[in-house]
């Protein structure tokens, strides 16, 4: 592990974007900025390619955007591999839907700085995406190597459940990302609460990245609200609300970062609680109790 981490989370805008090469222009400049300000690893929201997708002529028509998401998905990705390479930057781009064999599901890529690349899907669908994209739920959480130690992906939705984001923990990721993209501040505020509650029972970090903006062109990226930012554990050597870096409710930028694990070492062993160790194994279901 080489010690600390310098991270970059997007407050991504949704704009209108001419296809691929629009969206691998603006991820190349955001990288740009990034390694600019000293980052290392770069985190994008969910979807924020599907822009890329979105009919120009503002149809809003569900299916063909799905559709046309998954059909340029390919592209997409060598794009982002591309842009990794050239800012010899890790790089968490966003999910993005694909299809293969009729079924779609939703996966973000980690990028290596050398175009290495290593998926997690996302596994809990929201309604939007079962009932109007039909897609399907993905694999279980896995961990991702990296010079910083395992790094964990829970996608938007997927940090709202305890058991996904313990399971990446407990096989030691000690930063969990969430590309986050949700159309009301109450679907912000119940990834971001979620997100808070995991950063203290794991005594881990979170963060978050979000798209942002109004987009009355695209069917799925209509409406964006949310910010950036970094959570830890609520105890000694942190911030009292655990709150470790915030951005500006939706204002695109970059939200900056720098984050030890070994700090996360020290609370854990020498915190005035120790979520993390306490964590019941199992929870027998509860009795029922009469009061009659």
């Amino acid at each position: 592990m080489n010690g600390m981490l310098r991270l970059a989370l997007a407050q991504y805008a949704i704009v209108p974007l001419a296809g691929v090469a629009d969206f691998a222009a603006s991820l190349d400049s955001l990288a740009g900025e990034a390694v600019a300000g000293g980052a290392e690893l770069l985190v994008l929201p969910e979807y924020a390619s599907v822009a890329a997708a979105a009919d120009p002529a503002g149809s809003c028509d569900v299916t063909a955007e799905l559709d046309r998401a998954c059909a340029a998905s390919a592209a997409l990705l060598d794009a982002m591999r591309a842009v990794a390479r050239r800012h010899r930057l890790w790089l968490l781009p966003g999910s993005l839907p694909a299809r293969m064999g009729g079924i779609t599901r939703n996966h973000a890529p980690l990028i290596a700085p050398d175009g290495r690349m290593a998926m997690q899907e996302k596994r809990v669908m929201t309604r939007f995406e079962h009932e109007s994209w039909k897609i399907s739920p993905g694999a279980p959480p896995s961990v991702f190597e990296t010079p910083w130690g395992n790094l964990g992906i829970a996608i938007c939705y997927d940090v709202e459940f305890p058991a996904l984001v313990r399971a990446q923990v407990a096989a030691g990721a000690w930063l969990i990302l969430v590309p986050c993209c949700t159309d009301t501040i109450a679907g912000f505020n119940r990834v971001r609460l979620a997100a808070r509650a995991r950063a203290l029972e794991n005594q881990c970090f979170v963060a978050l990245a979000p798209t942002v903006g109004e987009a009355p062109w695209s069917a799925a990226l209509d409406c964006n609200r949310g910010y950036a930012a970094v959570f830890g554990p609520v105890d000694r050597g942190f911030p009292e609300d655990g709150v470790l870096a915030r951005g500006a409710l939706d204002q695109p930028g970059l939200v900056y970062a720098t984050l030890d694990p070994a700090r996360l070492d020290a609370v854990r062993a020498e915190g005035a609680v120790r979520n993390h160790r306490d964590w019941p194994a199992e929870v027998p279901v509860a009795p029922v109790v009469s009061l009659a």
